[in-house]
């Protein structure tokens, strides 16, 4: 029970955050979600409903590079290979969305090395 209680309160935190941050085809929304094993990210035009980009620990081209999906190391190597993927579609500018996660740890590597990459947000 106590799990679930801890998805609710993330869901009530994911809920409150979107309420505020809306992806436009100028300004794409960028959202995260980690599980203990793989970190996944996104970048969504809400209006349109279409997903951009995408990079996950899970995905072929970057799995041989990383050990463990659940680490800071894995958030690191997926944040720069969001960044290299949106600036090949021409995005250079987006809105994070934590997804309900605190800023710290793996999110936080993630946003600083898409930053480094050339990502604005």
């Amino acid at each position: 029970m106590q799990t679930e209680r801890i998805k609710q309160a993330r869901f009530r935190r994911d809920m409150r955050s979107r309420s505020k941050v809306f992806g436009r085809p100028e300004r794409p929304r960028m959202v995260v979600f980690r599980s203990s094993r793989h970190i996944y990210v996104q970048i969504i035009d809400d209006m349109a409903g279409v997903t951009l980009a995408s990079a996950s620990t899970m995905s072929k081209s970057l799995r041989g590079g990383i050990k463990y999906g659940g680490n800071r190391n894995a958030a690191k190597a997926i944040g720069a290979a969001i960044a290299k993927q949106a600036m090949d579609v021409g995005i250079k500018a987006v809105c994070f969305d934590r997804n309900g996660y605190k800023y710290h740890g793996r999110i936080k590597d993630l946003a600083d090395a898409a930053r480094e990459a050339g990502l604005a947000f």
